[in-house]
């Protein structure tokens, strides 16, 4: 269990659930011990929060454990689909934890929002990797048969086809550089979803995903981007995903601190519309 998703399912404003996917990852596979691992190292932050004046354990979070993954990924995505759905259905927010990137994708088509927001290393704009069509290198271009735009933030290689589709109007990059200086355009009316891959963390502070791609952002500077979308409470889904168990803990402590940071933010938007 996700340390303080202890809410029981019924009455859950946000739900955790595990998609250790790890079908497509290259250079460094591991996604799939992903989820249990962030889940470990989080079990040292305390539950209360200065900032906010919150306690995680009070913030109505249950996790419903893994969805066990299988070698079919078209298949594995349509059934984690239903159970996301599920939750969007309960009036929850799902909060997925990865698994490699490809799980973004039923998240994205359960909360089916108008703009996908992503921090990652990589533009993931590819129409296919090694022949594979559904890849974790192609799945911003599968989010955008869902969602009307896509904001990359963080990202810092592609293809050259990849920068050709990036330039299209339905696209917005962000460099490394600039990411401090971002802030969010939508809100209101307006759905989002926010996804988080680990890579887009400079290598140095999270060695621990599959394909780490140097000068990258700072752990501060991801929070912060998590903090201003959760805080426009416009956010239908969540996740943080790419995840393995190649270094001593800092990805997954970093994934970890980042989906509380923003349980923690949504909660007190929502707190402060009332």
């Amino acid at each position: 269990m996700f340390p303080g998703a202890s809410a029981d399912r019924e009455e859950a404003a946000y739900v955790v659930v595990g998609a250790p996917l790890d079908v497509s990852t290259t250079f460094q596979p591991g996604t799939r011990f992903g989820p249990d691992r962030i889940r470990r190292f989080s079990r040292t932050y305390d539950d209360y929060d200065a900032r906010t004046d919150l306690y995680f354990s009070d913030r109505s979070v249950h996790d419903h454990g893994d969805v066990r993954a299988w070698d079919d990924a078209e298949e594995y995505l349509e059934y984690l689909e239903g159970v996301l759905t599920d939750v969007r259905w309960d009036d929850a927010v799902p909060l997925t934890l990865g698994g490699e990137h490809t799980v973004t994708l039923a998240g994205v088509r359960a909360a089916d929002p108008d703009t996908f927001v992503c921090l990652d290393a990589h533009l993931d704009l590819r129409e296919e990797y090694d022949g594979n069509e559904l890849s974790h290198a192609t799945v911003t271009r599968h989010v955008l048969d869902v969602a009307d735009e896509a904001v990359i933030l963080g990202a810092r290689t592609g293809s050259e086809a990849e920068y050709e589709r990036a330039s299209e109007s339905d696209v917005t990059v962000v460099p490394p550089e600039e990411v401090a200086d971002w802030t969010p355009s939508f809100g209101g009316d307006e759905s989002v979803y926010l996804s988080v891959d680990i890579d887009a963390a400079d290598p140095g502070f999270a060695p621990g995903t599959g394909t780490m791609e140097p000068f990258g952002l700072t752990p501060r500077e991801m929070r912060d981007v998590v903090r201003d979308v959760a805080e426009t409470g416009s956010v239908a889904g969540f996740d943080v995903v790419e995840v393995n168990d190649r270094d001593d803990g800092q990805a997954a402590a970093l994934a970890g601190k980042l989906l509380r940071e923003f349980v923690f933010a949504d909660a007190d938007a929502a707190t402060s519309d009332e």
